[in-house]
């Protein structure tokens, strides 16, 4: 076997190696496989959360969606003075503070001497169906990743008007 016979032969198996190993991956992008997400902040679209919601808190889904099955990853930003009453999620989350100067306790019933304040930088979870409760002492920013579907029960649903 010749010299040029011999790399045409290597390359050729490597070429079909590498054509077979792409194989899958093209099945799995045409069936609805995740795609690429580079977003800059002017390109993120926050939105406010809905009735439960006070002035000023905004959800941002970066990936995925919290109400249906599948990991999700969104932020919450949240006015200063913002508190939510004890609360459970069906699923555990994972949550880190981006900005602002956030506080969290966990317990049925919301305990100021159980909060625990978490500046920027901070990370905290939310164990799956664990009461807790928040106050946002500054503006605030929080990216939470979950497998979903997610949602939000009130230990004491709050009384929403007519």
């Amino acid at each position: 076997m010749s010299w040029n016979t011999t790399v045409s032969t290597t390359l050729g198996l490597t070429l079909l190696s590498v054509v077979t190993g792409l194989m899958p991956g093209r099945a799995m992008a045409q069936a609805g496989a995740p795609s690429v997400v580079a977003l800059t902040p002017d390109e993120m679209k926050w939105m406010s959360q809905g009735a439960l919601a006070a002035p000023g808190l905004e959800q941002l889904n970066l990936i995925g969606d919290p109400a249906k099955a599948g990991p999700y990853t969104l932020r919450l930003k949240f006015p200063k003075g913002f508190r939510i009453a004890p609360h459970t999620h069906p699923d555990s989350r994972e949550v880190t503070v981006l900005s602002g100067v956030f506080a969290t306790g966990y317990g049925q019933s919301f305990d100021n001497a159980k909060l625990k304040v978490l500046p920027a930088g901070s990370f905290y979870t939310e164990p799956a169906n664990v009461p807790h409760y928040i106050e946002i002492k500054e503006d605030t920013v929080l990216q939470v990743s979950g497998m979903g579907p997610s949602g939000r029960k009130f230990i004491i649903p709050p009384e929403i008007p007519n």
